[in-house]
């Protein structure tokens, strides 16, 4: 169903940047349309801001559409890099709320005959659909040299399909990080665990103090793949990673039969999980953060497992991050320490002077900077000024995504047809959720996963 040649050219040894994002974090947060009006670049420029060297072409009287699946203060910072947008354009742009799955949404407004102008997709495989539709546009010369600029070419190719570069990767996500509830970490005597096994110590020592170890949001699918991947890229290696992402290996591989047994280690243990299986399952991604850092020293849960964007959700409670609210790089599994990123791209639906002109600021550090001053962000955007991020905790898991350049693996849902690993209630996000309600029936699940699979892959 989709061209894996197109969706992730990254084959380099996962060692290194597990060294360089692991070794930074564990230093530092320890311590804390129409064709014919494409821009031709000859027009008359709007407003630069200070010391910016992007130029954007004047559109008083353009309108814009930009459809995400964002909500919440998420949604509410985009909001406030669009309006930036307007002011040195004077175009203006209209948030378009989507649904997941995207595609699914953008299908019946393209049916419609109101496609948005712009969609931010979060799957390579989303933007492959996108290209095989015949929905998405190239990008214009003005963006791609933008993003040339910024961007390292691993980040550059996962938003190619064929030779052809169709999206701008704005919004990234480092997805192999642990928050925790100090205080509770403190008066339990717990320490940061670095492998699996201390992360296993780690949730005894603050079970026996009187605390549930782990808040899992069960009722979200994705989530529950981000654990997944994690496990089975330490523990099985970026090689059997990529195959697995490529459905070049069954999902009744033994690596996944080990990483799913892993897995239950802390799944399978009901007193380790806020709320039990039955609990988790009804447990939705911003609670899961909430429910973490409130309640003083006697939350519903010590610690809480996703990306860096769990801090917009900790900023919705009392809790202050870096100092009640403290992060740990995933432990490793197996011989290193996982690197699993994701990431949203802006993709062009209806190509227009003002269109390009939005993923260009897009793909520049102007629009980066915005968003990443109000917390809750991470750029992919290699020139962005680390000062930009509000916080240490921030600044360092930004200076190690960028440091580790393309030595990462983007989430393997992501990298999925959309059918298998990015739509609720079918596909990978469900089979994980019915291993957490039931996690002693690995063979079960591993034959539903492949079946599922092969389904959606067409092989």
């Amino acid at each position: 169903m989709r061209s894996t040649s197109n969706t992730i050219r990254i084959r380099r040894t996962v060692k290194a940047a597990a060294g360089v994002l692991a070794g930074a974090l564990a230093l530092s947060l320890t311590a804390c349309g129409s064709d014919d009006d494409k821009s031709d670049g000859g027009e008359s420029t709007g407003t630069k801001a200070s010391g910016s060297t992007l130029a954007l072409p004047k559109l008083d009287g353009t309108t814009l559409e930009v459809a995400a699946v964002w909500t919440g203060p998420e949604q509410a910072n985009f909001k406030k890099v669009l309006a930036e947008f307007e002011k040195r354009t004077g175009a203006k742009v209209t948030f378009v709320p989507a649904q997941d799955p995207i595609i699914n949404f953008l299908g019946s407004k393209i049916a419609g005959g109101q496609p948005p102008d712009v969609a931010m997709l979060p799957q390579p495989g989303a933007i492959k659909q996108a290209v095989d539709k015949k929905w998405a546009k190239p990008l214009g010369a003005e963006a791609l040299e933008e993003l040339r600029k910024n961007y390292s070419q691993g980040w550059q190719d996962i938003g190619k399909v064929g030779t052809e570069q169709y999206g701008v990767y704005y919004k990234a996500a480092n997805k192999s990080l642990v928050w925790y509830n100090a205080k509770v970490f403190e008066n339990a005597g717990a320490s940061e665990p670095k492998t699996w096994d201390e992360l296993l110590t780690t949730a005894q020592t603050v079970y026996d103090s009187g605390v549930t170890p782990f808040s899992i949001p069960g009722a979200d699918g994705w989530p529950l793949t981000d654990w997944f991947e994690n496990v089975y890229l330490s523990q099985a290696g970026p090689e059997k990673y990529d195959q697995l992402a490529k459905h070049e290996i069954k999902w009744t591989d033994p690596s996944v039969k080990e990483a799913l047994t892993t897995l239950a280690q802390i799944w399978g243990k009901k007193d380790y999980v806020a709320g039990g299986a039955d609990g988790a399952l009804q447990t939705q991604f911003p609670n899961s953060v909430t429910q973490t850092f409130t309640g003083g020293d006697q939350p519903k849960a010590a610690m809480v497992y996703e990306g860096d964007f769990v801090q917009v959700n900790i900023a919705q409670t009392d809790a202050k991050i870096g100092t009640d609210a403290k992060v740990f790089p995933f432990p490793k599994v197996g011989d290193t320490a996982p690197v699993v990123s994701g990431g949203d791209a802006a993709v062009i639906l209806k190509d227009s002077k003002g269109a390009q002109a939005l993923a260009t600021f897009l793909a520049s550090p102007d629009a980066a900077e915005i968003q990443a001053k109000l917390g809750g962000y991470l750029s992919p955007n290699k020139n962005v000024d680390p000062a930009a991020y509000p916080n240490d905790v921030q600044r360092k898991i930004a200076e190690a995504l960028v440091a580790a350049g393309d030595d990462f693996r983007f989430d393997m849902s992501d990298q999925a047809p959309q059918a298998f690993g990015g739509t609720p209630g079918k596909g990978e996000w469900k089979d994980l959720q019915d291993f957490l309600k039931n996690p002693t029936d690995v063979a079960g699940i591993q034959a539903k996963l492949e079946s599922d699979a092969a389904a959606a892959y067409g092989n």
